[in-house]
């Protein structure tokens, strides 16, 4: 009788610690669940910002275009009338970005098919589009990471449950080793979590 009261005492030792370090460690993955997950919406914030702003450089580049495109035409047209003091006078009207490549146009005695073909002409706004559409694709993608990784936290909540389950069910009076059975698949569960949840990376 003293050998049965002990071994159930053990038992329910193994059981509470086991609870125990269950409930720990499901908190531990609902708060870095919840990290993830605010980490997910402001990257996507930061996405999305980024995005109008690389709309609003693009913007500019193509208004820098259309306007260097007018001047240009009056160009070519004063040009087939052999007007070179219009010419000149277009010329001085040249945006910087249009003129280094009108220069290099000239230059390479206008092989290309025009100022607008050469790798120099850069209107303003186009470097500027291009750095934020990159940043915004990589916070798009920080941002899906950080969902995978608030998903992978939750799932672990959901193993731990069966560990608690499980646990619990170890508990209800049954034959010794039906509980024993219980409670050491319990264990099982919960360490192989617990060693799942030690890859995760952490978010404070």
């Amino acid at each position: 009788m003293a050998q049965t009261r002990k071994k159930r005492d053990v038992f329910d030792v193994i059981a509470v610690f086991v609870l125990s370090i269950t409930a720990v460690v499901t908190a531990w993955c609902g708060f870095e669940a919840s990290k993830w997950g605010g980490d997910m919406s402001i990257a996507f914030s930061q996405a999305s910002s980024a995005r109008v702003q690389a709309t609003a450089a693009e913007g500019q580049a193509r208004d820098a275009r259309q306007y260097d495109l007018t001047i240009w035409t009056q160009y070519v047209l004063a040009e087939a009338d052999g007007n070179t003091q219009l010419m000149t006078y277009i010329e001085q009207r040249f945006t910087p970005e249009f003129r280094t490549a009108f220069e290099a146009w000239n230059t390479g005695d206008r092989v290309e098919q025009g100022p607008f073909a050469m790798k120099e002409y850069v209107p303003p706004g186009t470097a500027e589009a291009k750095k934020l559409s990159q940043h915004a694709d990589k916070k798009f993608e920080q941002a899906l990471a950080s969902n995978q990784r608030g998903d992978d936290y939750t799932l672990l909540t959901v193993l731990f449950a069966l560990v608690l389950f499980l646990t619990a069910m170890s508990q209800r009076d049954l034959v010794p080793w039906v509980r024993w059975t219980l409670l050491s698949l319990a264990m099982v569960v919960g360490a192989a979590g617990i060693v799942i949840m030690l890859t995760f990376p952490i978010l404070i």
